[in-house]
């Protein structure tokens, strides 16, 4: 069940959770390792390169002759086997992005988030007053102090598009300090960052737009 708590961290009351995140009986981890295994897959630039032995400068020449010399014969200095030979299927730039389709990428978003419900660690932020830029302030109202921010739950705050003039900036002044601390928009957030993060604090307004694009 979601806990609503206000704009200084303090327990308002607790919700009934919402039916679209309720947990399914039938395991769903097969779609979540897609949808983050083609998320990571999407980030990564694909701009390593290696020169193949006919990009090698130089080699031209045979290094020795072909017979009398008692060593393995050899047709160029930039073969493989050469210190500053070219590289045997090494890699070139592609792109690693992969697809999943609409329908999987939902079903995994609701899967991690109703695994977060299942566990009672999603807090609703009441933000319409939420004013704490200090990092100390913003320590104490969500772990209770700055040392215990240092080892607490891995917390992910999410907030409306709507809001990223406002409490958006005032939760990246407050909480960008804090290692354990992530802070996205709602348009943002992927399935790997919630299973990365032990605890959801979503703003009011991101709390609803999550359950239209889930419902």
């Amino acid at each position: 069940m979601p806990t609503l708590i206000d704009a200084g961290g303090k327990t308002l009351r607790t919700e009934p959770t919402p039916a679209v995140f309720e947990p399914s009986e039938e395991s769903k981890a097969a779609v979540i390792f897609r949808a983050v295994h083609r998320e990571q897959a999407n980030r990564r630039a694909g701009t390593a390169s290696t020169k193949r032995r006919d990009e090698v400068s130089g080699g031209g020449r045979k290094p020795w002759k072909q017979k009398g010399t008692g060593r393995a014969r050899q047709g160029s200095t930039r073969s493989p086997q050469w210190r500053h030979g070219g590289v045997v299927f090494g890699p070139k730039p592609r792109s690693y992005e992969e697809s999943l389709n609409k329908k999987e990428r939902k079903v995994a978003l609701r899967a991690a988030l109703a695994d977060r419900f299942g566990h009672d660690s999603v807090l609703v932020l009441d933000a319409s007053s939420f004013e704490l830029v200090k990092t100390k302030d913003f320590a104490n109202a969500f772990y209770g102090s700055r040392k215990a921010a240092e080892t607490g739950p891995k917390t992910l705050f999410v907030y409306a598009l709507a809001e990223a003039e406002t409490v958006g900036q005032n939760l990246l002044r407050g909480g960008a300090n804090l290692q354990r601390v992530g802070i996205l928009p709602v348009t943002d957030l992927e399935v790997e960052a919630i299973i990365a993060h032990e605890r959801l604090v979503l703003t009011a307004a991101a709390y609803q737009a999550l359950q239209e694009v889930c419902a």
